[in-house]
């Protein structure tokens, strides 16, 4: 616990550290990231719980796992040894849980997405008219009522012309007028 307790203080620490690089900052920054990287804070054992504490406390009877399992639509456990491995399973997710939430974030700001925000990323998604200029192109504008309507081309049309001819007894090895011939294996024709 108490090496989760160092990596929550690293992570604030890097939180207020002026040094480190701020949201869309284009200034290098002096980072010595093979330093912070070093050596673990903490480790996710310290998140699982106690082996000795796992007997004494349970917070989930099985009536209580068979009432979330039927909840769930799931399947009810077939033997006792699978009920109580269902429970081991139930409380250690309860205890992860608990732990992440005693971390203390106050003074961090919350991670909006998981995605590049940096002014190079934000400039490649956005959509400008420049982009869209040769969709513009491809446009034409007719009617009283100013319809766009898309400009026919090569690529607008069927695209299964350029592998199929519509031909289908073309690539046949035995034809009878419009039809292909089968060979059954009495050696008749059908």
């Amino acid at each position: 616990m108490a090496s989760y307790r160092a990596g929550a203080q690293l992570w604030r620490s890097i939180a207020r550290n002026p040094c480190l690089p701020r949201r869309y900052s284009s200034k290098p920054q002096n980072l010595d990231i093979e330093s912070i990287l070093a050596e673990p804070s903490w480790s996710v054992r310290s998140l699982l719980p106690n082996k000795a504490a796992e007997q004494s406390e349970t917070t989930v009877t099985p009536k209580q796992l068979r009432h979330l399992l039927r909840l769930s639509a799931l399947p009810q456990p077939s033997s006792p040894e699978q009920e109580q491995s269902m429970l081991r399973t139930l409380e250690s997710q309860i205890h992860f849980v608990q732990e992440m939430q005693r971390v203390d974030t106050t003074g961090i700001e919350p991670l909006r997405s998981i995605r590049d925000e940096s002014p190079a990323a934000r400039k490649e998604v956005t959509i400008g008219l420049d982009r869209l200029k040769d969709a513009f192109a491809k446009e034409l504008v007719s009617g009283r009522r100013r319809r766009v309507q898309r400009v026919p081309s090569a690529r607008n049309g069927r695209p299964e012309e350029a592998i199929w001819n519509g031909n289908a007894l073309e690539s046949a090895s035995k034809k009878k007028g419009p039809y292909f011939v089968v060979e059954t294996g009495s050696g008749q024709a059908s």
